[in-house]
């Protein structure tokens, strides 16, 4: 698909940017900026999208993303009864550029934001311990927050096992305004009845489209078929299925709307390389 555009407004009283936004759920936003993001999600379990890559998160993601790379979350809160959290620093390549020059012992922050441009997953264990300082950015004023911040980049350098996301960093696409909305409406309804067959007509309705001309405008900007799409959806939600409960596969199966166990397991090979039963026993179930 093609990504919104978001503008980051700098703060007047810091050279670096620092927000916290809670809600009920995260919504589907795909978008992009030029600032690098570094984000801890808090109370939310869902999927996450960056670039090409799809992946499952948990409470405590913490992820850095670089300039112009398409991303967003999408999961409801844990405990329905607070609010999910995304605590989100911003901050330009010229900022990471400038601490460099003048301070040569920060030479480590550029392989970091390197390492960035295809977004990096930080491991469980690094992002518990980062977790603190990151929350007691919200209390703090401006100028203790910078050296906070830097704290927390450095030792995010020294992360033994971090997941670099996206294969590859594309171009932002531009999407002009109409179009934007029209696909903003196909995926709130693709995201709201993934499970359920799918049906082009009412797609296409919805982006006031013929069918034919759907089926091309879906695959010009998602770069990829509805039914593709939908199918990387529902592999996500079987994973975090797998993960989180004891259901039987043939269960996650029918419940996400494949027509056999055969069919499941073939397209979950294909996006993930190991069968649901593999992908199982390499992690532990909260049961």
């Amino acid at each position: 698909m093609r990504p919104q555009y978001e503008h980051v407004k700098q703060q007047a009283d810091a050279s670096w940017i620092l927000h916290s936004r809670d809600l009920p759920s995260i919504p589907f936003e795909w978008h992009y900026h030029p600032e690098y993001e570094l984000t801890l999600t808090l109370n939310g379990r869902g999927q996450r999208f960056v670039g090409d890559d799809i992946s499952d998160f948990d409470d405590g993601d913490l992820v850095l993303i670089g300039p112009n790379l398409p991303h967003t979350w999408s999961a409801p809160a844990i405990d329905m009864a607070r609010p999910t959290r995304s605590i989100v620093m911003w901050f330009s390549q010229a900022w990471i550029d400038g601490l460099v020059a003048d301070f040569p012992e920060l030479q480590p922050l550029r392989r970091l934001t390197l390492s960035a441009t295809q977004g990096v997953e930080f491991s469980r264990e690094h992002a518990a311990g980062l977790r603190p300082l990151i929350e007691g950015l919200l209390s703090a004023n401006p100028a203790r927050r910078l050296p906070t911040l830097l704290e927390i980049l450095v030792r995010l350098t020294e992360d033994p096992t971090p997941r670099c996301l996206a294969l590859q960093q594309a171009e932002p696409p531009r999407l002009a305004a109409v179009q934007g909305e029209r696909l903003a409406r196909v995926l709130d309804l693709l995201h709201g009845n993934f499970a359920q067959p799918v049906e082009i007509a009412p797609l296409a309705e919805r982006a006031a489209m013929t069918v034919g001309a759907f089926h091309r405008f879906f695959r010009r900007h998602m770069q990829m078929t509805v039914t593709a799409y939908v199918a990387r959806l529902r592999i996500g939600r079987a994973c975090q299925q797998l993960i989180e409960t004891g259901k039987p596969v043939g269960v996650i199966a029918s419940e996400l709307g494949f027509a056999s166990l055969s069919h499941f397991n073939r397209q979950f090979r294909e996006l993930r390389g190991m069968t649901p039963r593999e992908f199982r026993s390499r992690h532990e179930p909260a049961l």
